[in-house]
């Protein structure tokens, strides 16, 4: 439509009617004259309407969902996150908590033996393919380490340096076949030299073969010459096996190392040897034995106060007569004429 003098009359009038008409609505309330023309026109329009709306409602679902999905995984991955930071910590207090007993263990074993030690962490294990048994530990020559000192952990005798860097050392842990240590046993003093077997337990040939060794029996190191390579008193293992002698002149055992050398972490390096040899005091206090109780039944007597058997009861004597002229099933009494004969 062009914008002339006419058509601006038209959409005056169009729109004085318009205001007209809600004028005459709004006045006339339920009874409005309109009504009915606003029923016909919901009767034609109402299903365009519809149309439309179920059209175009699935395009403004979806925008919507696409915009709280996007909501939805912002907020699972910061759920996420939390949760793997949460983990995280809890794993690394976990890992902090075994530290410190380690840690704790080594300074009172440290303390009983009066060694000197400087604490180090295990940071690499040896070859994979055997050859030996070996663990690289984050001290060296920087921190006053040197080669052949002795090796300790909070259980006992882990092994002793062999390699030194600036920074690392080598440590050959006991378990390995080429490890030897001398050894003395707590209850009997006896000597004997131990030496790996690698996953199995320690061999000790003792130097008497006379001795007199039992599964339990207790092993510490005996030390060497200027304390090196082994400081004395360290905790050994325990004897769990004895072979009997055979007349040869040594003795062998086998002995269970208190240390775990799978499972090493925190270790203590000897330092400093102790002025005097601790001899037992390091070995921890053996647990003391179970009580034993003994319960000891004594048979009640049926007799009454006065002395009286109580009624409807035989006396002993009685009962044993009668038990005894019992004829025994199988065996004919014997008469007096038949003993005389």
């Amino acid at each position: 439509m062009r914008d002339t003098k006419e058509s601006r009359l038209l959409l005056a009038l169009l729109v004085a009617v318009a205001f007209a008409l809600i004028t005459v609505d709004i006045r006339g309330g339920e009874g409005s004259p309109v009504d009915g023309a606003r029923r016909a026109a919901a009767a034609v329009f109402g299903p365009v309407e519809s149309g439309v709306a179920s059209a175009v409602n699935p395009i403004g679902n979806a925008v919507g969902a696409v915009r709280d999905s996007s909501e939805r995984h912002s907020r699972i991955a910061q759920l996420e996150k939390e949760n793997a930071e949460l983990k995280a910590r809890l794993g690394s207090d976990d890992r902090n908590r075994n530290r410190l007993r380690e840690l704790d263990a080594l300074l009172r074993t440290a303390g009983a033996g009066q060694y000197g030690i400087k604490a180090a962490e295990v940071i690499a294990i040896g070859a994979a393919q055997g050859f030996s048994w070996t663990v690289t530990i984050d001290a060296g020559a920087q921190d006053g380490i040197r080669r052949d000192m002795t090796v300790i952990n909070g259980s006992g005798l882990v092994g002793r340096v062999t390699t030194v860097g600036p920074s690392t050392s080598t440590v050959l842990l006991a378990s390995d076949p080429d490890f030897t240590v001398g050894t003395r046993i707590e209850r009997t003093n006896e000597l004997g030299f131990a030496t790996g077997q690698g996953d199995r337990p320690l061999s000790v040939q003792l130097l008497n073969g006379k001795a007199k060794v039992k599964p339990g029996d207790r092993l510490v190191t005996f030390g060497s010459q200027a304390d090196r390579p082994f400081v004395p008193g360290v905790p050994v293992g325990e004897v769990i096996r004895v072979d009997p002698s055979s007349g040869e002149l040594t003795r062998r055992l086998f002995v269970r190392p208190y240390a775990g050398f799978s499972r090493l972490d925190i270790v203590g390096v000897v330092v400093q040897p102790p002025r005097t040899d601790p001899r037992d005091t390091v070995l921890p206090p053996r647990p003391k034995p179970a009580p034993t109780v003994t319960v000891t039944v004594t048979p009640s007597s049926s007799a009454s106060p006065d002395g009286e058997q109580p009624p409807g009861e035989q006396p002993q004597g009685e009962r044993d007569e009668q038990m005894n002229a019992q004829p025994v099933p199988g065996l004919t009494p014997r008469t007096d004429e038949q003993e005389q004969e």
